[in-house]
């Protein structure tokens, strides 16, 4: 596996989430890269086409992300809580 990892598109994404929240965005987020590690086993030198933008949610969570894979991140572009 790559050392995919994952990024908030801006860095004030996570302002104003409570604490639980920002818990939660920094785990399915990992786990998401995990698996996206898993799909797109060639990462940078993948040359066919990207994701798009996907919704992902869990519990109270839901955000919106796009799976760079050539540079081998998940990058957060929007997070709602619903608690």
């Amino acid at each position: 596996m790559a050392d995919w990892r994952w990024e908030p598109f801006q860095d004030d994404l996570l302002d104003g989430l409570p604490d639980v929240a920002r818990v939660e965005v920094g785990r399915l987020p990992n786990e998401i890269a995990v698996r996206e590690s898993m799909v797109f086993l060639e990462g940078a030198a993948y040359t066919g086409p990207g994701p798009g933008v996907r919704t992902e949610s869990r519990g109270l969570l839901m955000f919106d992300y796009l799976t760079d894979v050539r540079g081998e991140r998940i990058v957060v572009v929007q997070v709602s809580w619903f608690g």
